[in-house]
Protein backbone atom coordinates (compact mmCIF):
# COMPACT_ATOMS: atom_id res chain seq x y z
CA UNK A 1 0.00 0.00 0.00
CA UNK A 2 1.10 3.56 -1.44
CA UNK A 3 1.49 6.44 1.72
CA UNK A 4 -1.31 9.06 0.94
CA UNK A 5 0.65 12.69 0.77
CA UNK A 6 -2.26 14.57 1.49
CA UNK A 7 -1.69 18.49 0.86
CA UNK A 8 -4.01 19.21 3.19
CA UNK A 9 -7.51 17.15 4.54
CA UNK A 10 -9.05 15.16 2.60
CA UNK A 11 -7.18 16.48 -1.06
CA UNK A 12 -4.11 14.49 -2.94
CA UNK A 13 -2.10 15.91 -5.40
CA UNK A 14 -1.19 13.28 -7.92
CA UNK A 15 2.15 15.00 -9.60
CA UNK A 16 3.17 15.48 -5.08
CA UNK A 17 1.93 12.05 -4.47
CA UNK A 18 4.08 10.78 -7.39
CA UNK A 19 7.16 13.10 -6.82
CA UNK A 20 6.99 13.83 -10.61
CA UNK A 21 4.92 15.92 -12.76
CA UNK A 22 2.51 14.75 -15.29
CA UNK A 23 0.72 16.74 -17.98
CA UNK A 24 -1.35 19.00 -15.31
CA UNK A 25 -2.53 18.95 -11.75
CA UNK A 26 -4.54 15.94 -10.77
CA UNK A 27 -6.04 16.38 -7.27
CA UNK A 28 -7.96 13.86 -5.57
CA UNK A 29 -11.00 14.51 -3.38
CA UNK A 30 -11.87 12.20 -1.01
CA UNK A 31 -14.54 10.99 2.08
CA UNK A 32 -15.51 7.96 3.31
CA UNK A 33 -15.25 5.45 0.78
CA UNK A 34 -15.88 8.16 -2.14
CA UNK A 35 -13.96 10.08 -4.27
CA UNK A 36 -12.86 12.11 -6.83
CA UNK A 37 -10.70 13.11 -9.32
CA UNK A 38 -10.75 16.75 -10.74
CA UNK A 39 -8.61 16.59 -14.47
CA UNK A 40 -6.53 13.57 -15.42
CA UNK A 41 -4.23 14.80 -17.73
CA UNK A 42 -2.61 12.96 -20.65
CA UNK A 43 -3.87 9.11 -21.59
CA UNK A 44 -0.67 7.73 -21.84
CA UNK A 45 -0.04 8.50 -18.00
CA UNK A 46 -3.84 7.74 -16.98
CA UNK A 47 -3.21 4.26 -16.16
CA UNK A 48 -0.39 4.71 -14.02
CA UNK A 49 -2.16 7.51 -11.64
CA UNK A 50 -5.56 5.17 -11.37
CA UNK A 51 -2.89 2.45 -10.21
CA UNK A 52 -1.88 4.71 -7.98
CA UNK A 53 -4.79 5.71 -6.64
CA UNK A 54 -5.74 1.85 -6.38
CA UNK A 55 -2.45 0.98 -4.42
CA UNK A 56 -3.57 4.49 -1.77
CA UNK A 57 -6.24 1.28 -0.67
CA UNK A 58 -9.14 3.73 -2.58
CA UNK A 59 -11.74 1.63 -3.85
CA UNK A 60 -12.18 2.06 -7.62
CA UNK A 61 -15.55 1.55 -7.35
CA UNK A 62 -16.21 4.57 -4.88
CA UNK A 63 -14.95 6.97 -7.94
CA UNK A 64 -18.18 9.54 -7.74
CA UNK A 65 -16.33 12.15 -10.38
CA UNK A 66 -13.99 12.64 -13.39
CA UNK A 67 -14.42 16.28 -13.34
CA UNK A 68 -13.26 18.37 -16.17
CA UNK A 69 -12.08 22.01 -15.09
CA UNK A 70 -12.06 22.95 -18.62
CA UNK A 71 -12.05 21.00 -21.90
CA UNK A 72 -8.28 21.57 -23.18
CA UNK A 73 -6.85 18.20 -24.07
CA UNK A 74 -4.06 18.48 -21.47
CA UNK A 75 -6.70 17.89 -19.15
CA UNK A 76 -8.97 15.36 -20.31
CA UNK A 77 -7.19 13.24 -23.15
CA UNK A 78 -7.19 10.59 -20.48
CA UNK A 79 -10.49 10.57 -19.10
CA UNK A 80 -12.03 8.34 -21.77
CA UNK A 81 -9.24 5.32 -20.36
CA UNK A 82 -9.75 6.44 -16.74
CA UNK A 83 -13.72 6.00 -17.35
CA UNK A 84 -13.17 2.67 -18.39
CA UNK A 85 -11.61 1.79 -15.61
CA UNK A 86 -13.72 3.29 -12.84
CA UNK A 87 -17.11 2.21 -14.70
CA UNK A 88 -19.13 3.56 -11.84
CA UNK A 89 -18.07 7.40 -11.93
CA UNK A 90 -19.78 10.03 -13.62
CA UNK A 91 -17.72 12.25 -16.40
CA UNK A 92 -18.40 16.52 -15.08
CA UNK A 93 -17.98 18.99 -16.91
CA UNK A 94 -19.38 22.93 -17.55
CA UNK A 95 -22.09 22.78 -20.51
CA UNK A 96 -19.71 24.86 -22.98
CA UNK A 97 -17.14 22.22 -21.89
CA UNK A 98 -19.70 19.15 -22.85
CA UNK A 99 -20.27 21.19 -26.21
CA UNK A 100 -16.92 21.28 -27.31
CA UNK A 101 -16.19 17.38 -26.75
CA UNK A 102 -18.89 16.38 -28.00
CA UNK A 103 -18.04 18.12 -31.13
CA UNK A 104 -14.74 17.44 -30.75
CA UNK A 105 -14.10 20.72 -31.59
CA UNK A 106 -10.03 20.42 -32.08
CA UNK A 107 -9.11 24.19 -32.04
CA UNK A 108 -10.90 25.34 -28.78
CA UNK A 109 -9.32 22.01 -27.12
CA UNK A 110 -6.00 22.73 -28.10
CA UNK A 111 -5.77 19.53 -29.79
CA UNK A 112 -5.07 21.28 -32.91
CA UNK A 113 -2.67 24.32 -33.40
CA UNK A 114 -1.82 23.99 -37.21
CA UNK A 115 0.43 27.17 -36.98
CA UNK A 116 2.78 25.15 -34.81
CA UNK A 117 2.46 22.02 -36.49
CA UNK A 118 0.61 20.44 -32.83
CA UNK A 119 -1.73 17.87 -33.25
CA UNK A 120 -2.97 15.73 -30.75
CA UNK A 121 -5.18 12.62 -30.39
CA UNK A 122 -8.90 14.24 -28.90
CA UNK A 123 -10.65 10.68 -27.80
CA UNK A 124 -14.46 10.34 -28.22
CA UNK A 125 -15.84 11.62 -24.41
CA UNK A 126 -18.73 12.25 -23.05
CA UNK A 127 -19.85 14.69 -20.12
CA UNK A 128 -22.31 12.41 -18.34
CA UNK A 129 -23.34 15.67 -16.01
CA UNK A 130 -22.95 19.26 -16.63
CA UNK A 131 -22.57 21.51 -13.53
CA UNK A 132 -22.26 25.16 -13.27
CA UNK A 133 -21.97 28.55 -11.31
CA UNK A 134 -23.99 27.40 -7.82
CA UNK A 135 -23.83 23.81 -8.04
CA UNK A 136 -22.59 21.43 -5.67
CA UNK A 137 -20.88 17.97 -6.15
CA UNK A 138 -21.00 15.60 -2.69
CA UNK A 139 -18.28 13.25 -2.23
CA UNK A 140 -18.99 11.38 0.87
CA UNK A 141 -19.33 14.09 3.68
CA UNK A 142 -17.84 16.91 1.74
CA UNK A 143 -19.67 19.59 -0.97
CA UNK A 144 -17.31 20.82 -4.06
CA UNK A 145 -19.06 24.35 -4.61
CA UNK A 146 -18.69 25.26 -8.28
CA UNK A 147 -17.82 28.46 -9.86
CA UNK A 148 -18.23 29.20 -13.07
CA UNK A 149 -14.56 31.45 -13.88
CA UNK A 150 -13.95 32.29 -17.47
CA UNK A 151 -11.78 34.12 -19.16
CA UNK A 152 -9.09 31.87 -20.30
CA UNK A 153 -11.53 29.65 -21.91
CA UNK A 154 -15.45 29.63 -22.00
CA UNK A 155 -16.08 26.49 -19.93
CA UNK A 156 -13.69 27.45 -17.38
CA UNK A 157 -14.95 25.83 -13.69
CA UNK A 158 -12.87 25.95 -10.43
CA UNK A 159 -14.21 24.43 -7.28
CA UNK A 160 -14.58 25.42 -3.72
CA UNK A 161 -13.88 23.32 -0.66
CA UNK A 162 -13.94 25.26 2.58
CA UNK A 163 -10.74 27.30 2.20
CA UNK A 164 -9.34 25.69 -0.95
CA UNK A 165 -10.42 26.45 -4.18
CA UNK A 166 -9.93 24.31 -6.87
CA UNK A 167 -8.81 27.35 -9.20
CA UNK A 168 -7.96 25.93 -12.28
CA UNK A 169 -6.19 27.78 -14.96
CA UNK A 170 -7.05 31.16 -13.67
CA UNK A 171 -3.58 31.49 -12.25
CA UNK A 172 -0.41 30.29 -11.41
CA UNK A 173 1.84 31.25 -8.58
CA UNK A 174 4.09 33.04 -10.28
CA UNK A 175 1.08 35.95 -11.54
CA UNK A 176 1.10 34.65 -14.57
CA UNK A 177 -2.52 33.02 -15.99
CA UNK A 178 -3.57 30.28 -18.43
CA UNK A 179 -3.11 30.74 -22.37
CA UNK A 180 -4.83 34.09 -23.89
CA UNK A 181 -6.22 33.43 -27.26
CA UNK A 182 -8.61 33.85 -29.69
CA UNK A 183 -9.00 30.92 -31.22
CA UNK A 184 -9.23 29.23 -27.84
CA UNK A 185 -12.61 31.39 -26.37
CA UNK A 186 -10.39 33.41 -24.29
CA UNK A 187 -12.44 36.63 -23.19
CA UNK A 188 -9.42 39.22 -20.80
CA UNK A 189 -12.94 40.99 -20.02
CA UNK A 190 -14.29 37.90 -18.36
CA UNK A 191 -11.01 36.54 -17.13
CA UNK A 192 -10.62 40.04 -15.39
CA UNK A 193 -13.83 39.21 -13.67
CA UNK A 194 -12.95 35.72 -12.66
CA UNK A 195 -9.74 36.62 -11.11
CA UNK A 196 -11.78 39.65 -9.06
CA UNK A 197 -14.06 37.22 -8.00
CA UNK A 198 -10.93 35.19 -6.70
CA UNK A 199 -9.18 38.11 -5.05
CA UNK A 200 -12.21 39.14 -3.26
CA UNK A 201 -13.53 35.81 -1.49
CA UNK A 202 -12.12 34.79 1.72
CA UNK A 203 -10.88 31.21 -0.12
CA UNK A 204 -6.88 31.04 1.40
CA UNK A 205 -5.39 28.39 -0.75
CA UNK A 206 -5.71 28.30 -4.54
CA UNK A 207 -5.20 24.90 -5.75
CA UNK A 208 -3.85 25.31 -9.70
CA UNK A 209 -4.15 23.48 -12.81
CA UNK A 210 -0.71 23.53 -13.55
CA UNK A 211 2.07 24.15 -10.87
CA UNK A 212 2.64 24.19 -6.69
CA UNK A 213 -0.45 25.03 -4.86
CA UNK A 214 -0.01 28.43 -3.16
CA UNK A 215 -1.20 31.07 -0.15
CA UNK A 216 -3.63 33.36 -1.87
CA UNK A 217 -2.13 37.17 -2.24
CA UNK A 218 -4.23 39.70 -2.70
CA UNK A 219 -1.61 41.76 -3.83
CA UNK A 220 0.01 39.53 -6.42
CA UNK A 221 -3.67 38.91 -7.80
CA UNK A 222 -4.10 42.64 -8.27
CA UNK A 223 -0.66 43.03 -9.91
CA UNK A 224 -2.17 40.38 -12.83
CA UNK A 225 -5.65 42.38 -13.05
CA UNK A 226 -3.85 45.54 -13.41
CA UNK A 227 -2.10 43.38 -16.23
CA UNK A 228 -5.05 42.32 -17.94
CA UNK A 229 -6.60 45.37 -17.65
CA UNK A 230 -3.11 46.65 -20.06
CA UNK A 231 -3.84 43.82 -22.46
CA UNK A 232 -7.00 44.92 -23.28
CA UNK A 233 -5.74 48.27 -25.15
CA UNK A 234 -2.73 46.47 -26.50
CA UNK A 235 -2.87 45.25 -30.29
CA UNK A 236 -0.33 42.28 -29.15
CA UNK A 237 -3.75 40.50 -28.25
CA UNK A 238 -5.46 41.00 -31.40
CA UNK A 239 -9.14 40.48 -30.92
CA UNK A 240 -8.71 39.59 -27.57
CA UNK A 241 -8.65 43.31 -27.12
CA UNK A 242 -11.10 45.87 -26.71
CA UNK A 243 -9.34 48.93 -28.58
CA UNK A 244 -5.93 49.79 -29.62
CA UNK A 245 -5.79 53.81 -28.50
CA UNK A 246 -3.09 54.46 -30.71
CA UNK A 247 -5.66 54.02 -33.93
CA UNK A 248 -7.98 56.90 -32.22
CA UNK A 249 -4.73 59.14 -31.53
CA UNK A 250 -3.84 58.81 -35.01
CA UNK A 251 -7.18 59.63 -36.18
CA UNK A 252 -7.30 62.27 -34.74
CA UNK A 253 -3.63 63.29 -35.66
CA UNK A 254 -5.17 63.05 -39.79
CA UNK A 255 -8.18 65.31 -39.13
CA UNK A 256 -5.74 67.62 -37.19
CA UNK A 257 -3.53 67.69 -39.83
CA UNK A 258 -0.56 66.45 -38.04
CA UNK A 259 2.45 65.78 -39.85
CA UNK A 260 4.16 62.82 -37.97
CA UNK A 261 7.46 63.31 -39.13
CA UNK A 262 7.63 66.71 -37.62
CA UNK A 263 6.70 65.63 -34.03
Amino acid sequence: MLERRELFPHVIEMNHQARRRFGCSVYLIHSGSEWALIDIGYEDTAEEIVEMIRQMDFPLAGCRYLIASHADVDHIQGFEKAHRLLSESSICGHPDAARLLKSRDRLMTYAEIPAQNISIHLPEITIDQTVSEGDRLKIGELELEVWHTPGHTIGQLAFRLGNLLFSGDNLFRDGCVGNIDAHHGSDIQKFIQSLTRIRDSDVEWLLPSHGPVFRKDSRMIQKTIDRLEGYQHMADFGTCAVDWPLLDQWEQELVDGIDPTKT
